[in-house]
């Protein structure tokens, strides 16, 4: 086995609060300042020693823009398919190179049973109809494998055919015969195009879950997620809204069971970095200056993730996005964008910062 296959076989064996991750993304860091051009031409650029790297709040972060205009690849490996972001018309998609599907499969699948239940629990109804105009979206790719693996017959994908999504979700939610869930995973604005076009009238609510990927794509205004998910609430009749927290440069997902909190998964880690300073984090609870753990106004900045399943691309990615930490430190919320980042096909709800 390489070391490659070896990084990639820790990083499947990773568990939630696992004290292997620091350890864990410091030997992968060290690997792809070596393999990968980008990101060694980058450190090199910063000055940046990869052996006096010590922990993991040093280890620099590559701005998602690079994937947008360079080929972020760690070693010489065969590429099986491309993930590339929908963007807005006239604007670089990123293209995130994949040579392992099955990798990124295996570890989306777990990531999401680890939070929730076994997928065979559910019934996958996918409504993604701006992803679905396109053939190389990550997140279609991750619904079509939970889809297939649910095993059941009532999961598909929707795109503009409302109305027969309509009677699928008020059959399955009125048949008490059926004890499988419904996973009704949709992007914003056709969640919102939904419940504007039919009337709903569940009988077994506490059988549907809502789970919204964010963004309006262009089709309509951009609005506070609190509106939406009030608004999707009182239609669905569910005490929440989830959310899923992934993008295509990444292959590990957030997920958020209500009021826009997220928890890392056992892969993946988010950092909040100063707004004027991309070196320099806020404090968290785990990491950093933990006598802060006691401040009670959380402050917004810019989220950096490392993604330990990005072996063969690069695992420390400065988003664009903003967010903070929960007050115990235990969750994020992401709050927007910020104001000069281009404008993405995944942009979630904007926020004025205060």
């Amino acid at each position: 086995m390489n070391l490659r296959d070896e990084l990639k076989a820790a990083v499947l064996n990773l568990s939630e609060k696992d004290r292997n991750f620091e350890p864990l993304a410091l030997e992968i860091f060290r690997f792809q300042a070596n393999q990968n051009p980008i990101y060694k031409a980058f450190l090199k650029n910063l000055g940046i020693r990869p052996s006096k790297v010590s922990y993991i709040e040093k280890i620099p972060c590559l701005p998602i823009s690079f994937f947008k205009s360079q080929a972020v690849i760690s070693g010489k490996t065969n590429i099986e398919h491309t993930f590339e972001s929908s963007g807005t018309t006239g604007s670089i998609n990123s293209k995130h190179f994949i040579s392992d599907l099955p990798f990124y499969e295996y570890l989306s699948l777990k990531t999401f049973e680890l939070r929730y239940s076994p997928i065979t629990d559910y019934h996958i109804l996918a409504l993604l109809p701006s992803y679905l105009e396109r053939s190389n979206s990550s997140l279609v790719y991750m619904a079509q494998s939970f889809i297939y693996k649910s095993f059941s017959e009532e999961s598909g994908f929707y795109i503009n055919n409302l109305t027969e999504l309509a009677k699928r979700l008020n059959s399955i939610l009125n048949d008490n015969s059926d004890k499988r869930k419904i996973l009704l995973f949709g992007v914003t604005f056709a969640l919102l195009d939904l419940i504007e076009s039919n009337s709903f009238h569940f009988k077994y609510p506490e059988k549907l879950i809502v789970m919204e990927t964010g963004g309006m794509k262009g089709k309509r205004k951009e609005m506070l997620r609190e509106d939406v998910q009030d608004r999707l609430k009182a239609a669905f009749n569910v005490p929440q809204i989830h959310s899923e927290y992934g993008m295509t440069e990444l292959l590990s997902q957030a997920y958020s069971k209500g009021e826009g909190w997220f928890k890392n998964s056992a892969t993946m880690k988010v950092l909040i970095r100063e707004v004027n300073d991309p070196f320099a984090y806020l404090p968290s609870f785990e990491i950093g200056n933990k006598s802060s753990s006691k401040r009670k106004h959380r402050k917004t900045g810019g989220i950096n993730v490392i993604d330990l399943a990005n072996i063969d691309s690069c695992s420390f990615i400065e988003t664009q996005d903003l967010g903070s930490f929960s007050e115990d430190y235990q969750s994020f919320t992401v709050l927007g964008r910020f104001d000069n980042s281009d404008i993405r096909g995944c942009n979630l709800m904007s926020l004025s910062i205060i």
